[in-house]
C-alpha cells in the first residue's frame, strides 16, 4: 500500500484496486488519505495521479478520431454527422459489460422477498415443537442476510464503474470542445460567445457524469417487472394486476414529467447562458458601470434575466417535487389498491402475503418508478446537450470559412495606411488591423493569393496576457536563454520592474493579467514575441499603451534595435516614428492609393500628408535620436496603485533604465475549512422563508412520516386480527343459526382507505412546499449577492480574477438552483424513512435498541471520519475545476496571439493538465464515496441480520405481522440508509455552495448610492472642482497615491494632467469619482462629495474611459441604458462623433445587438461610441482618461474637435499619453509621486528647463518638439488677447 503523500507511486495501487474490485472491502487501498484528511487538510499534493487510460489526452484524441471519422463519412453520405452515434461507438463495450451487475443486482432484490415470506409464513403457522420448521427459518433467515450483503457489494461496484465511465465521457467532450475553440474562425466566434463556451465546458457536459448510472434500468426494469408479476401471481392471484395496472400507469406519468423536466432545461439553459454571459459583461466592465452610474440598469437587465430563469426553474422543482412524492406514495397507492382488490374478491388477508407483496412491489418500484423514469430524463436532458455540443463542434474552423472580408456586421473597409517592415498609420475609425489580421490567416479573403513565407510572430493592440508567471508569459513555451532573456527584457523597458516585484520574472499574474498595468501588459506582450525567432514580425500598435519616452525607447532598442534585421510590419499612430520606415503602404476605403518611402510620398502629396504637420526643421536620418535623457514613463492605467520613483541608473548600452509600475498580487481563493454550522442552514432557509412558514413545513414533514409508518401499521394490526380470527375460529349464535364470525371490512378498509389519502396529500404538499422554500432561496441569495458585487468597492475587482467571481454565479447558484433543492428534500424525507424504520423495528423488539447504541456510535464516528475527507474533496474538487474555466476563457481572448505563435498544442497540453488534475479530484471523489457507502451497508447488513435472528429468538413473544413489518423496513434500510448518510454529506458538500455565495453577499459596501443629502437638481452649474488636501489609497492597508493635494480646476478651464508612471494620474480619477473613499475634501460648485450620495455625484461627471467598453445589447441601449433620450438626441450624438454612417448601415440600425463587449467595432469606433454618451450626458465636468492611446490621429483629431465645440462651457481635465492632445490646455497640471509637481500654462511650463513637463516634451523628438512649443505659444497669446479684451470691455463698462 503506498502512502498519498507520494502520489505518483499510487497509480499501481489504484489498478490493482480495479482489478481486484471484486472483494467486499475493495476500497481498502483509501485507509491512508483518511488518516491525513482526518489529521489535517488535504491538498492537490495528496491526490493520487490520474491513471493512464482515464487521462483528458489519450480519451480526448479516441474520440476525437471517431468524430473525425464520423464527420467525413458523413459529409460522403450527404447528412449531418451523429455525434451520439460517435458515443455510443466509443463506448459500448465496456459499458454494456457493467450491465451484468445491474442483472445479479436485481435478481437478488426480487429473490430477497420470497425468504423474507417464507420467514413469516413461520410465525404464522408457529409451533413450539416443530424443529424442522425453525432450522427451515434459521434458513431463510441466512438467506435474508445474505441476500442483503451480496446487494451491497454489486450494487457499489456497479456505480462506481458507471460513474467513472461517465467521467471519461466528460473528459474526452472537454478535451474536444477546447481543441475546437482553438481553430474557431472569426465568423464562428461571432456565433458563439464565451459564457456559452464556459457553460458547455461547466453544465452539458456534467449530464454524462448523470447519464450513464441509470441507462442500463432502460432494459433491466421491464424485465424485473415481469419476475415480480409472476411471483406476485403465485402469492396472491390475479389481484396483484390491480397493482401492476398502478405501476404501469405511473411508468408513462414519470416519462411525460421527465420529457416535461428536459423542455424546461434547456430552456433554463438558454436563459442561465444569457444571465451568465450578462455577469462576464457586468464584472469586466465594472469599473465604467460604477463611474458611468449604471448599475442599476444593469441589475434591472441581470434581474430580469434571472426571475424568468427562477420560473421555469421553479416550474421543473414543482415537477421534481410531484415526481419525488410519487415516488415515495407510489407504493402505497399499489399496496392499498391490490388489497383492498384482493379483500373485496373475498380473500383474507394475512401477513406473509401482506409482507411478501410489499416487498416485492418496493423491490420493483425503485427500479420502474425512479430508475427508470431518471434513465429516460437524463437520457433527453443529454441529448439536448449533445446537440448543443455537436452545433458548436461544427461551427467553422480557421481556414474553412469562405465568407467575405467582412468583420460580422459592419463592413470592413481596411482604411490603413501601411508602412511595411515600420508602420500602418490609420487614418480612420475602421479596424486596421484587419490587414494584419488577413496576413494572419484571420480574415478568409474572396479572391486574390496571399502568400507568406517564414514563420510570423504577432503582438497583438489590446495585450494579451495569460495566467501564470510573467516568464512564461514572454518565453510561451520556447527555452530559455539567459543573454537573449535579459536583452529582450531590456529592449521592452521591464528590467526595473522586474527588479521591484517581489518575485521577479516569477511573479504570478493573474486572470486576464489583472495584476499588471495597462503598459506592463503591453511590454510583456512586446517581449514575448520580440523572443520568438520568427521570420516576420507582426506589431499591431505596440506603442500606444505606452508614453512618449518608453515608445521612444522601444522603437530605437526594440523595433529598430533587437529586430532590426528582421522584416516588421507595425501599425502606429505615432507619426514621429514614419521617417525610420523603408516603406510605407497607404491605403484608403480597403484600396492601396499608393507606398513608398517617406520622402516619396511627401512629395507625391497624398492625403497622407495631412496627417503630418509639415516638418519646419531640416531632415533628419531615419535612426532618430539614440539618447533619452529623461525617465518619464507611461501614463499609469487604471489600477497602478503604488508610485515609484526610481533612481536613474545607467546601464552598459549607455541608454538610462526607464521606471517601471507597480504590480498587485492576486488573493488566493478562500477555501473554508471545517464543517458547516447550523447558522449557515438557518440563513439559508430563512432566505427562503419566514420562520412561521418554517414551522409550518417541519409539521408537514412529521405528519406526512406519520402517516406513511400507519398505513403499513394498519395493515399488520389487519393481519394479525384476522390470523386470531382463523386460530380461535369464533363461532357466534344468531337466532339459532351458527356463524362463523367475521371481521368489519368496512371498518378496516375505510380506516386504510383513510390512511392512504392522508398519506398522499401529506406526502405531495410537503415536496411542493419544501421545494417553493428552497427555490425561493436560490432566488433571495443570488440577487443578494448580485446586490453585493454591484456595491462593492473596485479594488474587490482588481485583486480577484473574473473566473472566481463568475464560478459563483454559474457553478455556485447552479448548484442551489437545481442540485441542492433536490437533494435537501430527498435527505429529510430518508433521514424520517430512517427514523421510522428504526421506532418500527425497537417498537416489536424493544431490546433491538441494545445492540443499536454501538452501531449508531460506529456510524456517527465513521460519518465524521469520512466527512472531515470527503468535504476536503469536494473542495478540492470546486477548486481544481476554476483553472479549468479559466484557462479556457483566457485562451479565448489571446486566440489570435495563440495560433499566430502556433501554440495550439502547448495551450491543448496545459488544458488536459488541468483536466487531469480535476479528474483526480474527481476519481478520488468516487471512491470515497463507495468506501463509505460499502461500509454503511455493511452496517445495515448487520442490523437487518440481528431483526431476523432475534425474532426467531424470541418466537414465542413476536406475532406475524410485526415481524413482518420490521423485516420489510429493515431491509428496506439497505440501500437507503446509505442513501440518506451520502445524501446528508452531499447536502453538506453542497452547503459549501451557499457559503460561498453568502460569503459573497456581505463583501464590504461603498458609499450608499443615494444620501438624505441630495445636491440641487442643477448642480454642478459651472463645473468648479476643488482638491484641499486630498490623500488617497486604494485600500486601507494600501500605498497612498495621492498625497496631500491641493488644486483648483476653474469653470469652463481645459486642464491637461502629464506625469510620469505611477505619478498618480489615473488615482486623481478615482478619487474625484470615489471609487474608493480619499482623504481630505473634494468640492464641486462648493458641494462637499463625500458629503451626497455616489449616483448623485458620479451622473453629474461624464468620462471617457481609456479601455473602451461596449455591451451586449442594442447600439440605443449602449449609449442610452435609463431610456431618458429621444432617438433624435441619439442619431444626433452618434452625427456629432460621426458614426451615424457606421450605425445606419448596421442591419437594424439603432436596435441592432452588438456582438459580446461590442467586438464588432474597431477600438476607435469602440471610443467614439464612449464620447457619443458623453455628449448625451451634458454634463458640465468631463474627464478624459488616455481616451486616445488606442486611436489613429484622425480619430484622436475628430474626438478633440468634438470636445472643443461640444464642451465649450464644460471644465474638462484630460489624462494624455500623446502632449499634441493637451498641449492646447488652458493649464497643464505635471504629477510626481503623487503630489503637484508644477500647475500652469503650458508655454509658461515649457520655460522650466528643468521641468518634467520640458523633459517630456523633449522627448518626443526634436520636430515634434518644436511643433509642441510652438502650440504652446499659439494657445498663450490666444489666451493673453482674451484676457486683454475682458478686462478692456470691464473697463468701458466701468466708464460708462
Amino acid at each position: 500500500m503506498h502512502c498519498p503523500a507520494h502520489p505518483e507511486c499510487n497509480t499501481t495501487c489504484i489498478e490493482l484496486f480495479i482489478s481486484t474490485s471484486s472483494l467486499p472491502f475493495f476500497v481498502s487501498w483509501l485507509n491512508p488519505l483518511f488518516r491525513i484528511g482526518y489529521k489535517r487538510r488535504l491538498e492537490e499534493d495528496d491526490m493520487y495521479k490520474v491513471l493512464p487510460e482515464d487521462g483528458s489526452e489519450r480519451l480526448g484524441e479516441e474520440l476525437q478520431r471517431h468524430w473525425d471519422h464520423e464527420v467525413q463519412k458523413a459529409a460522403k453520405e450527404l447528412r449531418p454527422p451523429k455525434l451520439t452515434k460517435v458515443l455510443i461507438k466509443c463506448y459500448w463495450k465496456p459499458y454494456a459489460v457493467l450491465g451484468i451487475f445491474t442483472l445479479i443486482e436485481e435478481v437478488i432484490k426480487v429473490i430477497q422477498p420470497v425468504f423474507l415470506g417464507k420467514l413469516i409464513q413461520y410465525f404464522e403457522n408457529y409451533d413450539p415443537d416443530n424443529m424442522d420448521a425453525l432450522y427451515e427459518a434459521f434458513g431463510y433467515a441466512a438467506g435474508v442476510c445474505l441476500s442483503t450483503l451480496i446487494l451491497a457489494i454489486t450494487h457499489h461496484l456497479y456505480f462506481f464503474h458507471v460513474q467513472r465511465t461517465g467521467m471519461k465521457m466528460r473528459v474526452a467532450m472537454c478535451h474536444m470542445i477546447y481543441k475546437k475553440a482553438l481553430c474557431l474562425s472569426s465568423a464562428a466566434m461571432g456565433k458563439t460567445t464565451t459564457g456559452q463556451i464556459v457553460n458547455l465546458l461547466s453544465n452539458d457536459v456534467n449530464k454524462f457524469d448523470e447519464v450513464t448510472i441509470f441507462l442500463h434500468f432502460l432494459w433491466v426494469g421491464p424485465l424485473q417487472a415481469a419476475a415480480v408479476l409472476g411471483l406476485l401471481w403465485v402469492e396472491i392471484g390475479p389481484s396483484c394486476l390491480a397493482g401492476m395496472a398502478v405501476l404501469v400507469i405511473l411508468m408513462p406519468t414519470q416519462t411525460m414529467f421527465g420529457r416535461l423536466f428536459s423542455k424546461f432545461r434547456s430552456k433554463t439553459a438558454a436563459l442561465t447562458d444569457n444571465r451568465i454571459r450578462t455577469m462576464n459583461e457586468v464584472v469586466s466592465g465594472i469599473r465604467i458601470i460604477k463611474m458611468y452610474a449604471w448599475e442599476k440598469p444593469f441589475s434591472a437587465l441581470v434581474n430580469d434575466v434571472r426571475r424568468k430563469e427562477i420560473s421555469k426553474i421553479m416550474s421543473s422543482s414543482y415537477l421534481r417535487g410531484l415526481n419525488m412524492a410519487s415516488f415515495f406514495a407510489a407504493s402505497k397507492i399499489i399496496v392499498f389498491i391490490t388489497f383492498t382488490v384482493y379483500v373485496l374478491l373475498g380473500n383474507t388477508i394475512s401477513a406473509s402475503r401482506v409482507f411478501v407483496a410489499v416487498s416485492l412491489y418496493s423491490a420493483v418500484r425503485l427500479t420502474v418508478t425512479l430508475f427508470f423514469p431518471s434513465a429516460i430524463e437524463k437520457l433527453s436532458e443529454t441529448r439536448i446537450s449533445v446537440r448543443r455540443i455537436k452545433n458548436f463542434l461544427l461551427l467553422d474552423e480557421i481556414g474553412f470559412s469562405r465568407s467575405t472580408q467582412y468583420w460580422e456586421g459592419v463592413p470592413n473597409v481596411l482604411h490603413t495606411q501601411c508602412m511595411l517592415s515600420s508602420s500602418p498609420v490609420p487614418p480612420s475609425n475602421f479596424p486596421q488591423s484587419s490587414l494584419l489580421s488577413a496576413i494572419l490567416g484571420e480574415l478568409p479573403h474572396d479572391k486574390g493569393v496571399l502568400k507568406v513565407k517564414g514563420q510570423l510572430t504577432y503582438a497583438s493592440q489590446q495585450p494579451w496576457v495569460f495566467p501564470g508567471t510573467i516568464r512564461s508569459n514572454i518565453l510561451f513555451g520556447k527555452a530559455l536563454h539567459p543573454q537573449k532573456y535579459e536583452k529582450v527584457l531590456r529592449a521592452c523597458a521591464l528590467k526595473r520592474d522586474m527588479e521591484l516585484l517581489p518575485d521577479g520574472d516569477l511573479t504570478v499574474i493573474g486572470d486576464r493579467g489583472a495584476t499588471l498595468s495597462g503598459g506592463q501588459k503591453a511590454r510583456v506582450n512586446l517581449a514575448r514575441a520580440v523572443y520568438q525567432d520568427a521570420d516576420i514580425y507582426l506589431l499591431d500598435d505596440p506603442l500606444s499603451a505606452v508614453d512618449a519616452e518608453v515608445g521612444r525607447h522601444l522603437f530605437e532598442q526594440c523595433i529598430c534595435g533587437i529586430l532590426k534585421n528582421k522584416p516588421r510590419i507595425l501599425v502606429t499612430h505615432q507619426l514621429q516614428y514614419l521617417q525610420a520606415a523603408n516603406q510605407i503602404l497607404v491605403l484608403k476605403e480597403g484600396h492601396m492609393v499608393a507606398r513608398g518611402t517617406y520622402s516619396e510620398l511627401q512629395r507625391s502629396g497624398v492625403d497622407f500628408t495631412s496627417l503630418l504637420k509639415r516638418e519646419e526643421e531640416g531632415p533628419q536620418a531615419p535612426g532618430v535620436e539614440t539618447e533619452c535623457r529623461s525617465p518619464c514613463s507611461r501614463t499609469l492605467s487604471q489600477n497602478s496603485e503604488v508610485s515609484h520613483t526610481s533612481s536613474i541608473r545607467s546601464v552598459k548600452d549607455g541608454t538610462e533604465q526607464l521606471p517601471a509600475e507597480p504590480v498587485q498580487t492576486v488573493v488566493e481563493e478562500s477555501r473554508s475549512e471545517g464543517t458547516i454550522g447550523v447558522g449557515l442552514y438557518v440563513k439559508y432557509l430563512k432566505a427562503g422563508a419566514n420562520i412561521l412558514v418554517l414551522i409550518g413545513v417541519v409539521l408537514l414533514q412529521f405528519l406526512a412520516q406519520a402517516a406513511y409508518i400507519l398505513q403499513d401499521w394498519w395493515l399488520a394490526y389487519w393481519a394479525g386480527e384476522q390470523e386470531k380470527l382463523n386460530v380461535n375460529g369464533t363461532v357466534t349464535i344468531q337466532n339459532g343459526v351458527n356463524v362463523t364470525e367475521q371481521l368489519n371490512l368496512d371498518f378496516y378498509l375505510g380506516i386504510y382507505a383513510g390512511l392512504t389519502g392522508a398519506t398522499l396529500i401529506f406526502g405531495f404538499a410537503r415536496s411542493l412546499v419544501m421545494f417553493n422554500v428552497l427555490v425561493k432561496a436560490a432566488q433571495s441569495l443570488h440577487n443578494r449577492m448580485f446586490n453585493s458585487i454591484l456595491r462593492t468597492p473596485v479594488r474587490f475587482f482588481d485583486v480577484n480574477p473574473i473566473g472566481r467571481v463568475l464560478n459563483r454565479f454559474s457553478k455556485d447558484i447552479g448548484q442551489l438552483d437545481a442540485a441542492l433543492p433536490w437533494t435537501f428534500v430527498d435527505f429529510i424525507q430518508i433521514f424520517l424513512q430512517i427514523i421510522g424504520v428504526v421506532a418500527v423495528a425497537a417498537s416489536v423488539i424493544p431490546w433491538i435498541l441494545i445492540p443499536l447504541a454501538p452501531l449508531i456510535i460506529v456510524f456517527l464516528f465513521l460519518r465524521r471520519y469520512f466527512l472531515q475527507t470527503s468535504r476536503d474533496v469536494k473542495r478540492l474538487e470546486s477548486t481544481t475545476r476554476s483553472p479549468v474555466f479559466s484557462h479556457l476563457s483566457s485562451s479565448l481572448q489571446g486566440l489570435w496571439t495563440i495560433r499566430a505563435f502556433r501554440a495550439e498544442e502547448r495551450f491543448q497540453n496545459t488544458f488536459d493538465a488541468y483536466q487531469d488534475l480535476h479528474s483526480e479530484s474527481w476519481f478520488l471523489f468516487l471512491v470515497t464515496s463507495r468506501w463509505f457507502a460499502v461500509r454503511l451497508d455493511g452496517m445495515c447488513a448487520v442490523f437487518v441480520t440481528i431483526t431476523a435472528f432475534g425474532c426467531l429468538l424470541l418466537r414465542d413473544q413476536v406475532e406475524a405481522g410485526s415481524v413482518g413489518l420490521a423485516l420489510s423496513y429493515a431491509v428496506t434500510l439497505m440501500g437507503m440508509f446509505q442513501w440518506g448518510v451520502r445524501q446528508s454529506a452531499e447536502v453538506e458538500n453542497m452547503m459549501t455552495s451557499v457559503e460561498r455565495v453568502v460569503e459573497y453577499t456581505e463583501l464590504e459596501s461603498e458609499a450608499p448610492w443615494e444620501t438624505q443629502m441630495r445636491p440641487p437638481p442643477e448642480w454642478p452649474s459651472q463645473g468648479l472642482i476643488t482638491f484641499d488636501r486630498v490623500s488617497f489609497s486604494y485600500s486601507s492597508d494600501g500605498p497612498v497615491v495621492l498625497k496631500d493635494m491641493k488644486a483648483m480646476f476653474r469653470p469652463k478651464e481645459k486642464v491637461g494632467i502629464v506625469g510620469r508612471t505611477g505619478a498618480g494620474k489615473s488615482s486623481l480619477v478615482s478619487a474625484l469619482f470615489r471609487l474608493a473613499e480619499p482623504e481630505g475634501r473634494i468640492y464641486i460648485d462648493g458641494v462637499l462629495t463625500s458629503e451626497i450620495g455616489l449616483h448623485d455625484l458620479r451622473q453629474k461627471m461624464s468620462i471617457i474611459p481609456q479601455d473602451p467598453v461596449l455591451f451586449t445589447g442594442t447600439m440605443r441601449k449602449n449609449l442610452d441604458p435609463f431610456s431618458q433620450h429621444t432617438d433624435e438626441d441619439l442619431w444626433n450624438a452618434l452625427q456629432e462623433v460621426q458614426l451615424k454612417s457606421v450605425v445606419e448601415e448596421l442591419p437594424n440600425k439603432m436596435e441592432t445587438v452588438l456582438a459580446e463587449s461590442g467586438s464588432n467595432f474597431s477600438v476607435g469606433q469602440r471610443q467614439l461610441v464612449c464620447l457619443a454618451r458623453a455628449v448625451l450626458r451634458k454634463n458640465r465636468i468631463l474627464i478624459i482618461d488616455e481616451a486616445t492611446a488606442n486611436v489613429d490621429p484622425r480619430t484622436d483629431e475628430l474626438i478633440q474637435k468634438t470636445i472643443r465645440d461640444k464642451f465649450r462651457e464644460c471644465t474638462v481635465l484630460t489624462i494624455a499619453h500623446r502632449l499634441n492632445t493637451i498641449i492646447d490646455s488652458d493649464r497643464i497640471l505635471v504629477l510626481d509621486a503623487g503630489q503637484i509637481h508644477a500647475y500652469d500654462e503650458p508655454y509658461t511650463l515649457l520655460q522650466n528647463h528643468d521641468g518634467i513637463f520640458f523633459k517630456m516634451v523633449q522627448q518626443t523628438g526634436r520636430q515634434e518638439a518644436v511643433a509642441l512649443l510652438q502650440s504652446a505659444k499659439q494657445v498663450s497669446s490666444t489666451l493673453t488677447q482674451q484676457s486683454m479684451s475682458t478686462s478692456l470691455s470691464h473697463c468701458s463698462l466701468a466708464v460708462k
